[in-house]
């Protein structure tokens, strides 16, 4: 059966967003409804998912661009570096104007009960759709986040950027929630990673992935490898056996100096989320690379 599927990303600082993006599209059973950005310039992260559909022969996705701003704090995450790797390539130009959020409603009011929701970056285009719209979360088939670190230690990039929105889509203000709310933290994505020399040997044999090994370039400059993060959220997706999952109630902390860190709580009877707690990395790994084969 096919997912419908609607993607919220950062690309253009991390590598792994537009790793994710290249899977959706070449996944036979997604059917991918649209994209949007979120976080500091928004309009050059939309460029670069045109960038990559357009390579892919599916420039009829829509891409929306979101909120370029945080909810109430000032963005850590300021730079989308890798846009500039996209000017080689035919990609769609965009506005700066926000119309990620109701593009996100209309499908899933379209589609009531029928849509992942995959998220994976800070979370400010979703908070803002919760928000807007209270009914969403409850209107959703799932939501699928990559955020979080759940085991200890300090807080997650995608939650530390916007605290108080993934306070807001972990429901901590709110009764409305998602049927099903998974989680991949850096718990299980930490443990799926490649480095420099074997992902520009790797990342060869796939046509998709052409654009994608230049905006990689960008990212090596500052990183000897990639950490699978978002493809891990993604292949999830379609594939949940790949991580172990424990039923949790995630509280998020909005207050420095522990601002993003995500509390899991694991006894009660109130547990609405589900956490990645253990990963099958060659399992993944598998998935991944043969479904970028085909």
């Amino acid at each position: 059966m096919n997912e419908k599927v609607l993607f919220d990303t950062d690309i253009g600082s991390d590598i792994d967003d537009a790793l994710a993006l290249a899977y959706l599209l070449k996944e036979p059973r997604c059917e991918l409804l649209g994209i949007t950005t979120v976080t500091s310039f928004p309009e050059q992260r939309a460029a670069m998912c045109s960038v990559i559909c357009r390579h892919a022969g599916r420039p009829d996705i829509p891409i929306h661009v979101g909120a370029p701003q945080a909810l109430m704090t000032e963005l850590v995450q300021k730079t989308a570096d890798q846009a500039v790797a996209a000017a080689a390539w035919d990609h769609a130009s965009f506005a700066k104007d926000n119309t990620a959020i109701e593009f996100l409603y209309r499908n899933i009011a379209a589609h009531p009960g029928e849509i992942t929701l995959l998220a994976v970056g800070p979370m400010t285009n979703v908070a803002l759709l919760f928000m807007a719209h209270p009914e969403a979360p409850a209107m959703l088939k799932r939501l699928v986040l990559m955020c979080g670190r759940f085991g200890g230690g300090g807080a997650e990039w995608n939650a530390r950027n916007d605290s108080h929105a993934a306070a807001v889509v972990y429901g901590n203000f709110s009764q409305s929630r998602p049927p099903l709310h998974y989680s991949c933290g850096l718990d299980v994505t930490t443990q799926c990673t490649m480095e420099r020399d074997e992902c520009r040997r790797k990342f060869a044999e796939y046509p998709i992935l052409a654009p994608i090994r230049d905006f990689a370039e960008v990212w090596f400059e500052r990183s000897p490898r990639v950490t699978f993060h978002d493809p891990l959220a993604a292949v999830s997706v379609f594939d949940p056996e790949v991580c172990g999952w424990h039923d949790v109630r995630i509280v998020v902390s909005t207050t420095p100096p522990t601002n993003g860190v995500t509390v899991p709580f694991y006894t009660g009877t109130d547990l609405p989320h589900k956490i990645g707690e253990t990963v099958d990395s060659a399992r993944f790994f598998e998935r991944y690379f043969s479904t970028l084969a085909r």
